[in-house]
């Protein structure tokens, strides 16, 4: 494949794999329902974990987790060797992107956290360490999932710009830098109803029952 088309391919099959709607067929093969009328409405973990318990809300984060870690380690081998760390690095932001707005579900998706977690991990061990560490802190100290998720691609962002400054934006880190800059904000714009909860003392906890309204 040459690189004019792996540019096209690769990010797009990248997109294609984030839009498999994980959350709605295990919701639909467990009780037939439709997830997206439950609950948040969210096809994520989190929302799948609270209406259809804990068990299928873990297969449904390690799924959606792996649907990113694939397609950052497989996809960019489909290019020559020179252009996969980048590709690497855009199949996975798209697999994001088609997490969250899946053309298949009329763009109404997750909210992108566990997707992303499998792209960083292949991506950027270091930083996300630093990620995890600090969601597990702040979940176990708050039991609010969505704050932890927001200080999570926080840390993450922190994380990648202390390890590669001051050299961020040259050409050896531009497209994760990039990434690290895009992919945090648009989680936590993802999660604007979430804060919104939470400055109003709202926001279920971790553990609780969803409230349909929410």
């Amino acid at each position: 494949m040459n690189a004019s088309t792996a540019w096209i391919v690769i990010p797009l099959l990248g997109y294609l794999a984030g839009t498999f709607p994980f959350g709605y067929l295990c919701a639909k093969v467990a009780s037939g329902m439709d997830i997206r009328r439950e609950g948040s409405g969210n096809i994520g973990a989190t929302n799948v974990a609270r209406v259809l318990g804990p068990k299928w809300g873990i297969l449904v984060l390690i799924l959606d987790l792996l649907k990113g870690l694939l397609s950052v380690i497989f996809l960019p081998r489909l290019a020559g060797p020179e252009l996969q760390n980048d590709l690497g690095v855009w199949a996975g932001f798209f697999a994001i992107i088609g997490h969250m707005y899946p053309i298949w579900l009329g763009f109404r998706g997750g909210k992108g956290v566990a997707t992303a977690l499998g792209v960083v991990l292949a991506l950027s061990p270091v930083a996300t360490a630093v990620s995890v560490t600090t969601f597990l802190f702040v979940v176990g100290s708050t039991r609010f999932v969505s704050l932890g998720s927001i200080c999570a691609v926080t840390a993450f962002a922190v994380a990648h710009f202390t390890k590669t400054s001051p050299n961020s934006f040259t050409e050896q880190h531009r497209s994760l830098s990039i990434f690290s800059l895009v992919i945090p904000l648009m989680i936590i714009v993802a999660h604007r109803q979430n804060l919104s909860r939470l400055i109003r003392g709202e926001e279920a906890k971790l553990g609780a029952k969803k409230k349909p309204t929410e």
